[in-house]
């Protein structure tokens, strides 16, 4: 608990409307989760502004607002020309800065980013370091997981989380850092240690309109690992020297610059990679060592996540051999490129690849071991990037034999409409389908698939839950795929 002169002391520039001095116990965002003692902090968003809500807030206990915009209250108004910019100051001030106190690595790039924190993770467990977890999927502090909202919170839940981690003995956090969170501001205040970088390829322009703007908010990650050398707080850039952006990112921060990759000279490098339908086997050169890695994971984007998870505990000091060895434990992560086994003999393959990028990289591992044909199922989120939409059909259409365009989660937009949209990316021979319903989309592939066929559902993965208009619905591709080769029967083979 602080006073509010306390708190707001941070800030180099504030007006205050009165000079009441209230004990804040908390701090607030949103007006639901106000409680007495609170502080409350009106942020104009995309489609509400907080500043509608601070009556609101004051009913429900908030003992003082920051805010933008001028408020006829009766408790005191700290004004400020930025409340997103002060929010995150405060909140880092009144959690006592707790990043300070966590080794913190973030991970940042187009594709990857689940994985990559998941193996980082277990391979930290599994040398008896306390971990943290924020991402897609889930937020996890200690042995506890909770929901995730977003990919990366907003300031307060983040520093609130890690308060909480630090209250567990959590002695490292790793975080998915998605370039909205940067461009938006989300992780300032964060003290990162290691920042890593996974690749880059289209997605987002919805919002970053071009990709130059794309890869510079991805950039601040780098930039904001600060621009001093102190031997007892390392910075370290984790690059992949394969992506062309890494000069850039080379350029944009001051830390120490670590490198892993596959075709180009780097620190950590892979070779002789074999890749089959029971997993990957290379050969990892690190630093002068040499090791045999097996893993369970298929794929050469497998290997890439692999080799950024084991450059950044290399840098943040484990010993190799025992990284090669927690990374050859893994089975995978949830949704991506997740076998959907029920006895049928055809392989299902259920995937998060939501741009072209990963959907090339999916179906690229796939053609290196099946023996049959392939069926893509696909569609593409509504009120997101358009121009990838015939993009991914194309690749879709290349690198598969059977393609079935289908709804992702088309949010406010015409499902159908999402679909047409794919189907320009279609030449007129083009062999394809267009199922509007998922379920009956996943039905027809499974339905149409032989003995040894390949079936890639892309675009959801670990969801499980789909989003129509306004109403999201329970879905998950892997028991719908599942409930579908059932309803066939097994004894149809």
């Amino acid at each position: 608990m602080m006073t509010l002169n306390e708190l707001v002391g941070c800030l180099q520039q504030f007006s205050k409307s009165n000079d009441s001095n209230p004990a804040i116990n908390t701090i607030e965002m949103d007006s639901r989760q106000v409680k007495d003692g609170s502080l409350f902090i009106c942020i104009e968003g995309y489609t509400v502004d907080g500043h509608d809500f601070a009556h609101q807030a004051i009913e429900k206990g908030a003992v003082a607002i920051l805010a933008e915009k001028p408020l006829n209250v009766a408790v005191p108004v700290i004004y400020v020309k930025d409340t997103k910019r002060a929010m995150a100051i405060i909140s880092n001030v009144f959690y006592d800065h707790p990043t300070t106190k966590l080794s913190l690595i973030g991970v940042t790039g187009t594709n990857g980013k689940t994985t990559t924190t998941h193996l980082i993770d277990q391979i930290l467990m599994d040398a008896s370091v306390k971990t943290g977890l924020i991402g897609t999927m889930y937020m996890k502090i200690a042995d506890e997981k909770v929901e995730a909202k977003n990919t990366t919170p907003e300031s307060i839940s983040l520093q609130q989380s890690f308060q909480k981690m630090v209250d567990q003995g959590v002695q490292s956090a790793i975080m998915e850092v998605s370039s909205h969170a940067l461009h938006l501001g989300r992780v300032r205040g964060c003290d990162f240690n290691i920042a890593v970088f996974t690749n880059l390829s289209q997605d987002h322009l919805d919002y970053h309109q071009t990709m130059e703007a794309y890869r510079n908010a991805k950039g601040l990650l780098f930039a904001q690992l600060g621009n001093t050398y102190c031997n007892k707080d390392k910075k370290i850039a984790v690059l992949n020297a394969d992506d062309p952006a890494s000069k850039e990112y080379e350029k944009m921060t001051a830390a120490q610059i670590v490198t892993y990759g596959i075709d180009h000279e780097c620190d950590v490098r892979a070779t002789n990679i074999k890749i089959t339908a029971q997993g990957t086997h290379f050969e990892v050169e690190a630093f002068g060592q040499k090791h045999s890695v097996q893993l369970k994971m298929i794929g050469k984007f497998s290997v890439y996540n692999a080799l950024a998870a084991m450059t950044t505990c290399l840098v943040d000091g484990l010993p190799l051999d025992a990284i090669i060895e927690s990374l050859e434990n893994v089975d995978g992560v949830s949704g991506r490129f997740e076998p959907v086994d029920a006895g049928q003999p055809f392989t299902v393959i259920v995937d998060y690849a939501h741009t072209p990028d990963s959907l090339e990289n999916v179906l690229l591992t796939v053609k290196e071991f099946v023996l049959g044909e392939i069926y893509v199922v696909v569609g593409c989120g509504g009120d997101r990037d358009k121009t990838k939409r015939p993009v991914m059909a194309k690749i879709a259409n290349d690198l598969g034999n059977h393609v079935i365009l289908t709804s992702d989660n088309p949010r406010s937009e015409d499902p159908l409409q999402i679909i047409k949209d794919m189907e320009e990316g279609l030449t007129e021979n083009s062999s394809h389908v267009s199922i509007v319903d998922r379920k009956n989309a996943i039905s027809y592939a499974v339905g149409k698939a032989k003995e040894n066929d390949v079936i890639v559902i892309a675009g959801k993965g670990h969801e499980t839950y789909q989003v129509i208009g306004k109403n999201t619905i329970f879905f998950d591709d892997r028991l719908v795929a599942s409930e579908a080769i059932k309803e066939r029967g097994i004894n149809e083979f």
